[in-house]
Parts: C-alpha cells; sequence; structure tokens
C-alpha cells in the first residue's frame, strides 16, 4: 500500500454478511488478519433462544475478536439473547437495524427500526442490562422518505441516550418497498458526508463507516475523520487485501506474506472439519477469491467448485489446485 498510516485507535470490521461470515469464513478472514474485528452472519434472538445454539452461534477461539449480530426487536428476548451470546464468549453484540429484506420488515427488524427509535433504544437498554460485554448498533443514514438529517440525528440522539456509545452507519438510505435488499447496497446513493456530520455533532460517540469500500486503502481517508471502517462484499470477493489491515491497524507486519500460506495456514482447521464427516465444500466456498485477478485464478476456483463439492474430498483437493495455480504462474512467467 502507498499510503500507511498509525490507526493503532482506530477499528477495522468485516461487515456481517448472511450466507457468507459463518464460522468458516471467519476463520479463513482471521488467518489474513489478526486485528480485524469480525462478525457473524445476523441471527434472530428467536433462533438463538429456542435453535440449535451450538450451529447458530458456535465459534473457533482463534475468531476472537469476534461480534454477535442479532436480529429483532424484543427486548426481553434481546436481552436473552445477549446473555447466551456473552456464555459462548463473544466480545461484544450488535443489533442490527440497517437490514431492509422483505423477510426482515416481516419480523419488525432491520431497517424498518430506524422509524422507532424509542423502541432501538428500549431494545438497547435491556440488551446492555443483560450483560458486561459492550452492545451496538448498525443502522442506515434513513430510510424511504426520511429527512437524512433531522431523522439520523433523531434517532442517534434517542438511542445514545439510553447509553449507546458505538454506531456503525452504512452511509446509504434502506428503501423498504421496490428494492430488493442487493439494489438497497447499490442503487440509493452513498452519503459520506452526512457520517462525518454525524461525528463531528457527536464527537463522544464512536462512530464507524460502512458502504461502497473496495478496498483497505479506500478506506483510509475515512479513518481521518472517524473512528473505523467496516469493509462487506469487496473483503469476500478479494480477501487477500486483508492482510494489508494488521499494518494499517495494529500496526504489526502480516503474519501470512503468500496466498500459499494462507492455504496452508488452513489445512489443520479444514482437516478437523472434515474428520467431522462434514463436507469439505463448506469452508472451501469461501476461499474462492483468494487468488482473484492472479494467474490460474480461474482454475483454483474451478478445481475448488467442482472436486471441492464431490463426496469425500479432502486435502487433496486444496493441494490440487495449488498446484494448478502455480503452474499456470510458471507458464505466464516464462511466457
Amino acid at each position: 500500500m502507498d499510503k500507511i498510516l498509525n490507526c493503532k485507535d482506530k477499528t477495522f470490521a468485516i461487515a456481517p454478511m448472511m450466507d457468507w461470515t459463518d464460522r468458516h469464513c471467519r476463520v479463513f478472514h482471521r488467518v489474513l488478519t489478526r486485528s480485524a474485528v469480525l462478525y457473524t452472519e445476523m441471527v434472530t434472538a428467536q433462533a438463538v433462544i429456542h435453535g440449535n445454539r451450538e450451529k447458530l452461534v458456535g465459534f473457533d477461539k482463534v475468531e476472537h475478536p469476534v461480534v454477535l449480530q442479532l436480529g429483532g426487536s424484543d427486548p426481553a428476548l434481546l436481552a436473552e439473547a445477549c446473555r447466551i451470546g456473552e456464555g459462548f464468549g463473544y466480545d461484544a453484540i450488535n443489533l442490527n437495524v440497517g437490514c431492509p429484506s422483505d423477510r426482515v420488515q416481516g419480523g419488525h427488524f432491520g431497517a424498518c427500526l430506524m422509524a422507532e427509535p424509542q423502541l432501538v433504544a428500549d431494545c438497547f437498554t435491556a440488551m446492555q442490562a443483560a450483560v458486561k460485554i459492550p452492545i451496538t448498533i448498525k443502522c442506515r443514514i434513513g430510510i424511504d422518505d426520511q429527512d437524512e438529517e433531522t431523522a439520523l440525528d433523531e434517532f442517534v440522539r434517542v438511542v445514545s441516550a439510553a447509553g449507546c456509545k458505538t454506531f456503525i452507519i452504512h452511509a446509504r438510505k434502506a428503501w423498504l418497498q421496490g428494492l430488493s435488499p442487493k439494489e438497497n447496497r447499490e442503487i440509493p446513493p452513498l452519503n459520506y458526508d452526512r457520517v462525518y456530520r454525524l461525528k463531528a455533532a457527536n464527537p463522544h460517540l464512536n462512530i464507524s463507516l460502512n458502504g461502497g469500500l473496495q478496498n483497505v486503502e479506500q478506506g483510509l481517508p475515512h479513518i481521518e475523520m472517524l473512528d473505523g471502517i467496516m469493509l462487506g462484499r469487496a473483503a469476500y470477493h478479494t480477501p487477500w487485501d486483508l492482510t494489508n489491515v494488521d499494518a494499517v491497524f495494529s500496526a504489526t507486519p502480516a503474519t501470512i506474506t503468500s496466498r500459499r500460506e494462507a492455504v496452508e495456514a488452513m489445512l489443520p482447521y479444514i482437516s478437523r472439519h472434515i474428520a467431522t464427516g462434514a463436507p469439505l465444500h463448506h469452508v472451501t466456498r469461501h476461499m474462492l477469491g483468494l487468488y482473484h485477478a492472479q494467474a490460474g485464478g480461474r482454475f483454483w476456483r474451478q478445481v475448488l467448485t467442482v472436486e471441492g463439492s464431490k463426496y469425500g474430498a479432502g486435502l487433496n483437493v486444496l493441494h490440487q489446485a495449488l498446484a494448478v495455480v502455480e503452474e499456470q504462474a510458471a507458464r505466464l512467467a516464462a511466457a
């Protein structure tokens, strides 16, 4: 990276992403960066209370620091889910007030709660009273026809008055009708300046930025005005960029210096996973982007996708994929 800042007092996080940031994905990301804060997929409070807890909220100790993201709007249920999450050892718990999907709205949680700041404040109060670890909020800059200035200020005023000190702001509005979740990540315009103004008006709060960032370096200018940045899909599709995080956010060199090292570092975890009878692709599907834009990257994805999905696939698939990638790189170098 051309620009290296000392951001030891700032936070870099990888966003919670449904169907993506499961426990296997998080272990892979932890191999690439020691200092990023990792987030689970959103889990509803009711699921945590009544579902298979180990499957839903279990995690590997190497993942720390890791945050459990909850969805819900019932203070009592959220409080109970927080107690369970704290018992599992999470470092913090985040309340989702930003997801715009129809399913989430139907459950009366996610972005629709931005219209009910007092309810969010009540949820926060119950959640924080139930545990000793921090409770944080992730939200949008507004929803639908809300005024981005007054609505966001009022939301943060009410929720922070209840004691919340940390807000992660996705710098787009969410349109609850007419746009799909994917469109809500792309169509509403980004408004980073609105997040800057929120921080300037609330210097006592911890404000991080999410939305539209394509790599670690692109996020650095925002760090000068805010307390942190959160990278989403870019971290998933181009995970090698995460090896830039530690030098900036913990002033330590990257532990992993080559993509092969990253694969080799994952082998013991993968070996334990498949020894339980679980499929290889549960883990390797999260590693497809490791060789993005590299010689042999297409073959890497192909081998992991085709061979890794077969019944009984083992570590030999990864060795095969590495061999193909390195053969392609050697051919290019010799050309």
